[in-house]
């Protein structure tokens, strides 16, 4: 690991963490009612949106009308996405004339969008138009990110109240969360990145004649090049902040179009994990006790740190085999060294290997890189990160709600090591709550390695695998890790845009997403019902290091023993078969 990579590492965790302070803080008042500027100006905006829905603001909801509210609403979000796709032949805002999408990658789309996972089976510049990427997954990007940021605060209010019977309004928690956040983020960060030259606007793809003439596959001379262009500034900010991670172009953000400077690539790395790091301050002020805020955040942090490094380190280690071959790949004045396949030379690996970690950290799936082309080693990190189920950092309000099960298993296993009834801020974690806990973490995993299975054994699912041997294993098991656990980065090389896949995959998004919501809200109605228990001489502090500790302990073990024997027959091998 070179002196600049970790100069590049350090300076963007230490801008993160600098920020996520009073965003957090900031968004910890709007979820709690508070007075100030942005309520005196959005406001009359959100009675307005209340009144025209029907909603009153200070009724509240069981945990049961919470979910089915949640469930009710992305189902419909997801019935619009499907409907645009096949009708956007016949819809305006279409100047390039697309077609309607096949009926399997339209379901695989909408699934992905309304469950804030954002793969693409499909190029967005030859597929979609307009009206379909703005008013269909743009759309998607703020509802579905504001919903996973909604289920949390319902399970912080779970986790504060005493005897009570709700936890909130969905519909008040989807507005602020969209109004005051999400809309006055993504604004200022479309026009920084439109100041930066990424594309916006209504016009018609550009045509630019070529310096020198090349001929196509039919040998016919081709003297000009299509520019896509679109809405695209507008699109890319959301994606980022709200962990979507969805690219306009097809290449996403390796796309000198969506990121053209390496300050567009700052911006875009920072916005991957700057709400899901805020939100453990939103959480640490909303329960009355910063410190379990900073616990939280020190334990995602320390696990991302570790990987990034094991990224930076294997990518900039290079090819094993190349090295046995006498090749130089030594970082120098005249060469960047390491493993620059599939890298963009103007961010180089450092840049690279900080995105692929946060991007898979985030539950984003955007890239400035293709994942496919890291080496063994260093693509097993973003692999793993989904596989720990998106909980260092995660999507917006989905990766703290997850980590927060975790926090309850560590609890648990705490109080059993202790012969004491586990207590979690003032609230008992008896059977109830570890069996929603449970579900949360097993849903994903049961989905991922059942859905690489039947891929793997399967005609229809061999067909798409064009790689042979642990490497084409890693792709299918990529491709399910990244589904079920709502990430939406592909590690490449598989032919994901067909009926098999379209539907399995759409299926693992839809279970990764809303199996896992339902006993969230499940364990928040609980925990609000408990009355809160006055902290005594065996109550486990959960703000200290050695909680970190065993909470990251707790994380990684997990992920651990329910992945390693997949991952010894994809990355692990094809390392080892490298290295012979």
């Amino acid at each position: 690991m070179t002196a600049s990579a970790a100069l590049q590492a350090a300076i963007y965790l230490a801008v993160l963490i600098g920020l996520s302070v009073p965003l957090g803080l900031y968004m910890a008042r709007v979820y709690q009612g508070g007075r100030g500027l942005m309520a005196r100006v959005l406001g009359p905006v959100e009675r307005l949106i209340y009144r025209a829905a029907g909603v009153r603001a200070d009724q509240e909801m069981r945990w049961q009308d919470y979910a089915f509210a949640v469930l009710a609403f992305n189902l419909a979000g997801l019935v619009a996405v499907y409907a645009l796709q096949r009708l956007q032949g016949a819809l305006p805002l279409n100047p390039e004339g697309m077609a309607a999408v096949p009926p399997d990658l339209a379901f695989n789309t909408a699934s992905s969008f309304a469950s804030n996972t954002n793969w693409q089976a499909y190029g967005g510049e030859s597929t979609l138009s307009y009206l379909t990427q703005m008013a269909g997954l743009g759309v998607q990007n703020f509802v579905s990110a504001a919903t996973g940021m909604a289920v949390l605060v319902a399970l912080i209010r779970g986790i504060t109240r005493k005897t009570a019977d709700t936890v909130g309004s969905f519909w008040v928690d989807l507005v602020r969360s969209t109004l005051y956040i999400l809309l006055p983020l993504s604004l200022l960060l479309t026009v920084l990145l439109v100041s930066q030259g990424v594309v916006q606007g209504f016009g018609g793809y550009q045509s630019a004649s070529l310096l020198q003439a090349v001929k196509d596959q039919g040998g016919s001379a081709v003297v000009h090049q299509v520019i896509p262009m679109g809405p695209a500034a507008s699109q890319i900010a959301i994606k980022q902040l709200g962990t979507n991670g969805g690219g306009f172009f097809n290449v996403n953000s390796a796309h000198p179009l969506e990121n053209p400077t390496a300050l567009s690539n700052f911006l875009e790395m920072l916005a991957l994990l700057l709400i899901p790091a805020a939100l453990c301050h939103t959480f640490g002020r909303m329960v009355g006790d910063r410190r379990q805020g900073w616990m939280v955040l020190a334990a995602m942090t320390a696990i991302f740190a570790v990987l990034l490094v094991a990224c930076i380190a294997s990518e900039q280690a290079g090819n094993p085999a190349l090295s046995g071959l006498g090749v130089d790949q030594a970082a120098s004045a005249l060469q960047a060294g390491g493993n620059m396949e599939g890298k963009e030379a103007r961010f180089g690996i450092a840049s690279s290997a900080i995105w692929a970690t946060a991007t898979t950290a985030a539950s984003n799936g955007s890239v400035n890189a293709m994942h496919d082309s890291f080496t063994p080693l260093g693509g097993l990190v973003p692999l793993w990160l989904m596989q720990l189920g998106e909980v260092v950092f995660g999507g917006v309000g989905s990766g703290l709600y997850g980590m927060l099960m975790f926090v309850v298993i560590a609890v648990f296993v705490a109080g059993l090591m202790v012969g004491r009834t586990p207590e979690y801020l003032g609230k008992k974690i008896e059977a109830f709550e570890m069996k929603m806990a449970s579900l949360v973490v097993l849903f994903p995993a049961i989905t991922v390695l059942l859905g690489t299975a039947v891929a793997v054994m399967t005609e229809e699912g061999r067909k798409g695998v064009f790689n042979p041997g642990p490497h084409g294993f890693s792709e299918v098991l990529y491709a399910f890790s990244s589904g079920a656990n709502n990430n939406g980065s592909a590690f490449g090389g598989l032919g994901a845009n067909s009926p098999f896949y379209n539907t399995a995959l759409g299926v693992a998004m839809l279970v990764g997403r809303y199996a896992l919501i339902v006993p969230v809200l499940a364990l928040a109605g609980s925990l609000a019902r408990k009355k809160l228990v006055p902290a005594g001489p065996g109550t486990l502090p959960t703000h200290t290091p050695l909680f970190v500790a065993l909470l990251t302990g707790t994380v990684v073990l997990v992920g651990a023993l329910t992945y390693v024997p997949a991952l010894a027959l994809g990355p692990i091998v094809e390392h080892l078969e490298m290295t012979r």
